[in-house]
């Protein structure tokens, strides 16, 4: 009768009773029972999850750092990409956030492992040789690895007078000494003996030269502010760069993420490990940064691990020319399956100077076979020029030269020796 209410309400102005007795006989059929209330929103998102992660393994597994087989890996066949874990998080409007926990826990290490460094310095004076430039004060970043050492850029404490360095989180400076300086390559390391300053601190491990369009994290204390920031960019680039600070040519990765002064010596981390070294951009372009690969890194540290100071990096000590024209390789004899590089020019300091002539052709070196415009196979599907392979050498270290002299194939051994 309640649900008829409204329109006997609605009838009770008309004159027929029959109208009435009908409406009382047969009741109209009652409305459809309410549906019930839709369940809360934090509840219907974790039953989503489940399909959102399955639906994000196809769009962004290839570009994870913890995937068995990662993109343009030599070799074998990609084994099934793994999904990075999740955790879902409530803020404080009680909302559920998810989280990649990959990236949050390199962000949490690199929290206690990247330092501010603050360094006075005074730079020679070339015009007036008998005093040096008024004082300075610059800054920059480093992070800790094994031994407590600190690595940062070389630029950074250049000419120093003094150097400081801050934990993130902490008002306290503490006094750093350079162990080691190498401006070839633009690395340095640091020490702290101050006790307390290595309480809470953790270190960071190498890892390897990512792939390209593999994520990496750049920490450091760039201008702007004065607390640490974190920038994210992929690798677009490996290939020897010349170095701004040492006018050398060396390996560089070369990724999309912001890197700006104050930068310089803060890290660039892939999942739980360290990629390389923010040290220099590209002026006049965009989102364009440079850094320094794990090999030189561990190089530089061998050196000086193993003779206690900057050892420098290797050299042939010989200018090369590419042979891609075709009238250049007959003149020299070059067969058409033949690929090398010609020798225009010989150092007389280094030992190549003994053995090599000028107008040889270098065909091979160590075994890996050089080509016409003067490159070596790299990992999948690139290459790098074979200068990579020279300086990757420890100095006093023989290498073995494949040449053509005279139209005849020669091996030949040479004592490589650094550029310092």
């Amino acid at each position: 009768m309640l649900a008829a209410s409204p329109s006997l309400r609605r009838l009770s102005s008309s004159s027929s009773v029959r109208s009435l007795r009908r409406v009382l006989q047969h009741p109209s059929t009652p409305p459809p029972a309410a549906p019930p209330p839709l369940p809360p929103l934090r509840t219907l998102t974790r039953a989503l999850l489940p399909h959102l992660a399955a639906a994000h393994r196809f769009s962004t597994a290839s570009f994870s750092s913890s995937a068995p087989s990662r993109l343009g890996e030599c070799g074998g066949a990609r084994g099934a990409p793994e999904i990075p874990e999740v955790v879902e998080v409530e803020d404080e409007a009680g909302a559920l956030v998810r989280h990649d926990t990959d990236a949050y826990a390199a962000v949490e290490l690199a929290l206690d492992s990247v330092v501010k460094v603050f360094t006075v310095s005074s730079s020679p004076n070339y015009f007036l040789p008998w005093q040096n430039k008024a004082q300075r004060e610059s800054m920059g970043s480093g992070f800790v690895i094994p031994g407590r050492r600190i690595v940062t850029n070389a630029h950074v404490v250049a000419d120093h007078t003094f150097v400081l360095v801050r934990k993130h989180g902490s008002p306290t400076k503490y006094k750093a000494e350079v162990l080691a300086i190498g401006h070839e390559c633009d690395l340095a390391l640091l020490t702290v003996e101050s006790e307390e300053f290595w309480d809470g601190v953790n270190s960071l491990e190498l890892g390897d030269i990512p792939f390209l369009q593999e994520a990496v994290a750049v920490v450091g204390y760039p201008q702007g502010g004065d607390n640490i920031s974190v920038t994210k960019g992929v690798v677009s680039r490996v290939e020897p760069t010349q170095y701004a600070h040492g006018a050398t040519q060396l390996m560089a990765i070369q990724i999309d993420a912001a890197i700006n002064p104050g930068n310089s010596g803060g890290p660039a981390i892939m999942g739980d490990k360290v990629a390389g070294v923010a040290f220099q951009n590209l002026s006049g372009a965009e989102n364009i940064g440079y850094i320094i690969p794990v090999p030189v890194i561990k190089r530089f540290i061998s050196g000086v691990e193993e003779s206690g100071k900057y050892s420098g990096f290797c050299t042939l000590g010989v200018s090369c020319q590419a042979t891609e024209n075709i009238q250049l390789r007959e003149c020299f004899g070059m067969q058409p399956d033949m690929t090398g590089v010609l020798v225009s020019r010989i150092n007389p300091l280094s030992d190549a100077y003994k053995i090599l002539k000028k107008d040889d052709i270098l065909l091979e070196f160590d075994g890996v076979p050089i080509a016409n415009d003067g490159t070596v196979p790299f990992r999948n599907r690139e290459r790098i020029t074979f200068d990579h392979l020279v300086s990757m050498k420890k100095p006093g270290e023989t290498a073995v030269l494949k040449v053509l002299r005279d139209g005849k194939e020669q091996e030949l051994s040479v004592i490589l020796s650094c550029s310092l």
